[in-house]
């Protein structure tokens, strides 16, 4: 598989969306973000994704803004995502917690909203205020975040609008492969969020070892696994060194042999959130 930093993925709402993603979880808001971003921009990543919940939207709005205007970036090149959080679920409630987003975010027209968690009782009103976002123009591509199966298959037999992406832990301790193949065959795209286990599992010896034989680190090793499955990766860094190494994924591939054997290592390890249960 033949990719560039610059590869994307075709939505089933005609969008493209950047595959190498960068995420801004847990990067606290003010310089550190704003310097984060800046720096991603800078080493080639076109696709940032942040939150309501995580506090940073505005920080992420102004370095975008700043490197467009300094570093020659076309804005239409860079796909921003951002986030509903569960306290603000609900037809009314989502579309004015969207345009606080919106606001803080100045970005014009906002790429991708998601649905953050699979709230019970409420979801089904919110992906309605989604759809009409997105009618009315302001938000390119919705979809959802920490959707099972369940989950999807009642937003689709509740709804004549099919998400565009459906964002879940992933990585190959965390193989979903069921939930993948799921929302491929409804058109659905999925993105790997924690790709690199927030670090817990860097130093597994079999991928350390194969790392090694790539002559790769074992986080670019995890990074390239995603982009083999065809799903959109999002990998998060605060130092400089470590958000340029992520990105240099696109000069090897993973042969089908070792392809294969990181697939097998599946244990269900998750590293954040666990929606299995969620009602």
């Amino acid at each position: 598989m033949h990719l560039t930093p610059e590869s994307t993925q075709l939505l089933n709402d005609g969008t493209k969306i950047p595959l190498l993603g960068f995420g801004v979880y847990q990067s606290p808001p003010g310089r550190t973000t704003y310097k984060s971003v800046r720096l991603a921009l800078k080493a080639g990543y076109r696709h940032i994704d942040t939150a309501a919940l995580y506090g940073n939207e505005a920080d992420v709005g102004r370095a975008v803004r700043d490197s467009v205007s300094e570093l020659g970036i076309s804005r239409d090149s860079v796909f921003v995502t951002t986030k509903l959080w569960n306290s603000e679920h609900g037809f009314d409630r989502a579309k004015k917690a969207f345009r606080e987003s919106y606001a803080r975010l100045g970005q014009g027209t906002i790429d991708l909203y998601l649905i953050h968690w699979p709230v019970a009782g409420k979801r089904t009103e919110s992906w309605r205020a989604l759809v009409d976002l997105k009618r009315e123009g302001v938000v390119r591509s919705i979809g959802v975040s920490n959707f099972t199966i369940r989950h999807l298959q009642e937003l689709l037999d509740s709804s004549g609008v099919i998400p565009s992406v459906n964002q879940v832990e992933f990585s190959p301790f965390l193989f979903q492969k069921e939930l993948l193949e799921f929302c491929l065959s409804h058109g659905i795209r999925l993105e790997a969020y924690s790709p690199l286990t927030r670090g817990e599992r860097l130093d597994d010896e079999r991928l350390v070892r194969l790392a090694s034989k790539y002559q790769r680190t074992p986080a670019q090793l995890l990074i390239r696994w995603c982009l083999e499955h065809d799903v959109i990766v999002l990998p998060k860094s605060n130092t400089a060194s470590r958000i340029q190494e992520n990105a240099a994924v696109f000069d090897f591939a993973i042969d089908s042999v070792d392809l294969s054997e990181m697939d097998s290592w599946n244990e269900d390890y998750r590293a954040s959130w666990d929606p299995t249960d969620a009602p």
